[in-house]
């Protein structure tokens, strides 16, 4: 949690970001992601100054747990003073014990981003979902929070001027909102407008960016002329071996015909299509269907 401090900014986790869509839609499939097509509401994890703290706290840990379909899991929360913003000790449940900063005593709309978190690790702990390393296993919660819809809240506690800041999560501003527009992109979901905060909108602004940037890489026939030309460039000189800055890559089958694969633009694993013009493809984890000239 940046509190009073310095906020980094940009793209530094991407990689492992679009990693962890990759491994979620391998561990839960298509349709079981299909069933998080709508978000958790603002009205659901509403709290305001007057409501009883821990009643509260329980009540949007109830709507959270319910969001991720976890009617066997009970999460138990309170309150210290700790350097994080939250902590979950995962057992075999089904009680949870979730530890909330000191902070959210006074700074109760952020809650709901809190708990969001920590209910995705216990998520994620029941599916047996992890990465090795402390920093890319939160940096995988924070995706699945985001790409699940309960994410929102994470960048909507993000708030940012010359005499403070806060930030909860591990994922930049700009890369929780990358997550957020893909997930837009996929569920035909609009969160903007649900944000309180203008540093927060100015984030997943930038996170669309780039992530209609995915949709516009060739060979998909979207690209622009440029990443069109370089393609074109780089086929006919794909025997030379793999070009640096490219997302896609060149090689033979078996039968020495050419081959391209690149990365699916909704859950990034890479799909590998023949080399003869007009192509359709249908990615086989999220069943994207991509058109491509290759």
């Amino acid at each position: 949690m940046a509190n009073d401090g310095p906020v980094e900014h940009g793209y530094p986790h991407l990689e492992t970001v679009r990693a962890a869509v990759t491994a979620l839609y391998r561990r839960l499939s298509h349709d079981t992601v299909r069933t998080f097509a709508s978000s958790v509401l603002p009205v659901d994890v509403a709290f305001c100054d007057t409501d009883d703290l821990y009643l509260g706290a329980q009540r949007v840990a109830h709507e959270l747990v319910r969001h991720y379909r976890l009617p066997d899991a009970r999460l138990v929360v309170s309150f210290r003073e700790m350097r994080h913003a939250a902590n979950v000790e995962l057992t075999a449940g089904p009680e949870y014990f979730v530890e909330l900063n000191d902070r959210f005593r006074t700074h109760r709309r952020d809650i709901g981003a809190a708990l969001a978190h920590e209910v995705t690790h216990v998520y994620l702990h029941r599916l047996d979902l992890s990465f090795p390393g402390v920093r890319d296993n939160e940096i995988l919660t924070d995706t699945v929070t985001t790409y699940l819809g309960a994410g929102w809240l994470l960048l909507d506690a993000y708030r940012e001027d010359g005499a403070s800041s806060q930030k909860l999560g591990y994922l930049t501003p700009e890369e929780f909102g990358y997550v957020l527009a893909k997930r837009a992109l996929a569920f035909g979901e609009d969160p903007a407008v649900w944000f309180t905060s203008a540093q927060a909108y100015t984030a997943y602004v930038k996170g669309m960016e780039l992530a209609r940037r995915d949709e516009r890489q060739p060979p998909l026939t979207a690209a622009g002329w440029a990443g069109r030309r370089r393609y074109a460039r780089d086929r006919r000189h794909a025997a030379a071996g793999p070009q640096p800055g490219v997302p896609y890559a060149f090689s033979p089958d078996g039968g020495g015909r050419l081959r391209v694969s690149f990365p699916c633009p909704t859950c990034h694993q890479r799909i590998r299509v023949p080399v003869r013009g007009r192509v359709r493809a249908r990615c086989a984890l999220c069943r994207s269907v991509l058109e491509c000239d290759t």
